[in-house]
């Protein structure tokens, strides 16, 4: 999609408003794919009390506390130092963005404290499960190099 962007916008360049035309069709087929890719994804229900029970037990038990003023996981990771921390955060936005589910999280210097909530439902999904493992699993390797 970038080529053709990319080659779109060269040619408007060489030849003008015609190519308009042809950097118009390259935008609008990225539109439509954006849009068919939002269709499909599903949104996860709330946690049921069974699945709170059974998948939060282990995220519980390694650190992560459901807060008191809403649901959401909420956990603060320490590290080394700031590179640590930032290769931390880098790692993970780039799994947040391909889950499109993105936590809330705030740093200074070697602190992470990250909160997961599922904004559609108000509360706790699986997606915030799959994150938060994801997020344990990455502080473990983080830690480890």
């Amino acid at each position: 999609m970038i080529k053709k962007v990319r080659m779109a916008t060269a040619m408007f360049q060489r030849v003008g408003g015609e190519a308009f035309v042809a950097r118009s069709r390259v935008f609008l087929s990225a539109v439509r794919l954006q849009t068919t890719l939002g269709a499909k994804k599903q949104k996860m229900p709330k946690l049921s009390v069974e699945d709170r029970q059974k998948d939060l037990a282990p995220l519980l038990t390694n650190g992560w506390a459901v807060q008191d003023k809403r649901d959401a996981l909420c956990k603060e990771f320490i590290f080394k130092n700031f590179n640590e921390a930032f290769g931390f955060m880098t790692r993970i936005a780039m799994q947040a963005e391909k889950m499109d589910h993105h936590p809330e999280w705030f740093n200074v210097y070697n602190k992470v404290n990250i909160t997961l909530s599922s904004h559609d439902v108000n509360g706790l999904s699986q997606r915030d499960v799959k994150l938060a493992t994801f997020i344990d699993n990455a502080a473990k390797s983080a830690k480890e190099q």
